[in-house]
């Protein structure tokens, strides 16, 4: 495990560095498209006869990483807690109706759109995928990747309403995915389907469990952190907070990434502003923002290497394009039209309909989920159009979102 990890580390650092050195783009978007290109390059020249044995070791490496596992029980719960830390409490309240609306109604909505339009629609192009697995796709895309926009959002510009409201959507749309994902795939392998009653109260019970032991745990790391005044014991009680609070959201059957998206609130607005030092608070924003942006580094250099463990064809690939266009289409229907029609009640700037649409990265959750699904012939073809429509999402949208926001809402450039 340890070889692995040292591996990982040191082809992330050095494409980090062919990105910072010779691309120029933005770290998790370069690192992610350095590794998908040497990736084809590989899989090129095996074809060709040549570097064979480095394929194999390619795959080797990408096949002894659980990559579910890894994301879903290890690094999303620090990455959504140092995200949720920059997020400004009083900001987010007050927009917590749009956020709340976009992060719950929306992505329940785009699941509903995304698996029908993708039931009705694949077999148009040869590719048989069942009604279950279609809702299974379009919950674990319909949540959005804060990370991969926000780095974006700041370098263009972007008003801070607009930035807050698609931070706070993001974050916590990834619980509320999790959340429709699981129900969802549980109801897959029992071969029965609930009532509207039942899914509804396991939502709820999940969803609010999450955000209430979320709270709990933020609250106690707040007054553990105010009785005492040692950097170095702080950063602790925040790491553990994440791990422990994570662990423990699992054995207590509730949201654990929306617990940490509220604790994380909680640590970053009232526990840096009255549980800390001057010296505490710049410690710890130092080390949350080099966790965040050390295992983002990581997680996006795996997403360009798992290509090799994905079975792709020329159905598989025009069904992949059709599916990126029709989350596109859902990102739009429910969050982009809703935010247009009702205007300056939404009291958001002329154009942001378009960022909101257009600013909807999907990321490494989609294709941890996608993972995650017991083998069978469904789950590699939900991998396979799930790795189709990240990498459109982050390759296309990501690489023209910054115009985007400069153009919308009438930035200049």
């Amino acid at each position: 495990m340890f070889d692995i990890a040292a591996i990982c580390l040191v082809v992330t650092a050095l494409l980090a560095y062919l990105n910072h050195r010779f691309l120029g783009l933005p770290t998790t978007i370069g690192v992610m498209a350095t590794a998908l290109g040497f990736s084809l390059a590989i899989i090129g020249l095996d074809e060709l006869g040549v570097a064979h044995g480095l394929r194999v070791a390619e795959e080797s490496l990408v096949h002894s990483i659980h990559f579910g596992e890894v994301l879903l029980q290890g690094m999303l719960s620090l990455l959504l807690f140092a995200g949720a830390m920059h997020v400004d409490l009083g900001k987010l309240k007050s927009f917590r109706k749009q956020i709340l609306a976009l992060a719950v109604l929306s992505t329940i909505a785009s699941t509903l759109i995304v698996g029908f339009s993708l039931w009705i629609l694949l077999p148009l192009f040869g590719v048989g995928l069942g009604l279950s697995y279609c809702l299974l796709f379009g919950a674990l895309i319909s949540p959005t990747d804060p990370v991969a926009v926000m780095g974006i959002l700041k370098s263009a510009g972007a008003p801070d309403s607009l930035e807050v409201v698609i931070t706070g959507e993001s974050l916590f749309n990834d619980g509320v995915g999790v959340v429709l994902f699981s129900l969802l795939l549980a109801m897959a392998a029992s071969g029965s389907v609930p009532s509207v009653e039942t899914g509804l109260i396991a939502l709820v019970r999940e969803a609010g469990g999450g955000l209430a032991f979320g709270w709990v745990l933020g609250y106690v790391t707040y007054r553990l952190l105010k009785s005492v005044d040692n950097y170095q014991v702080e950063v602790l009680l925040t790491l553990a907070s994440v791990i422990g609070g994570y662990a423990l959201a699992s054995h207590l059957h509730v949201s654990g990434p929306l617990a940490m998206v509220v604790a994380g609130v909680m640590t970053g607005n009232r526990g840096r502003a009255h549980a800390m030092s001057d010296t505490t608070r710049r410690y710890v924003d130092m080390f949350w923002e080099l966790i965040d942006e050390i295992l983002n580094a990581v997680l996006f250099v795996l997403i360009g290497m798992e290509v090799l463990s994905i079975s792709f064809d020329g159905r598989i690939l025009l069904a992949g394009v059709a599916a990126a266009l029709v989350a596109l289409l859902a990102r739009l229907l429910t969050v982009g039209l809703p935010v247009a029609l009702l205007g300056r009640s939404v009291r958001l700037p002329v154009g942001s309909w378009l960022v909101l649409t257009w600013g909807g990265l999907r990321g490494g959750i989609s294709v941890a989920l996608a993972l995650s699904i017991p083998s069978g012939a469904g789950r590699d073809v939900v991998l396979a159009l799930t790795y189709c429509v990240v990498v459109a999402s982050i390759l296309g949208q990501g690489l023209t979102v910054g115009r985007v926001v400069r153009r919308a809402v009438g930035l200049k450039a």
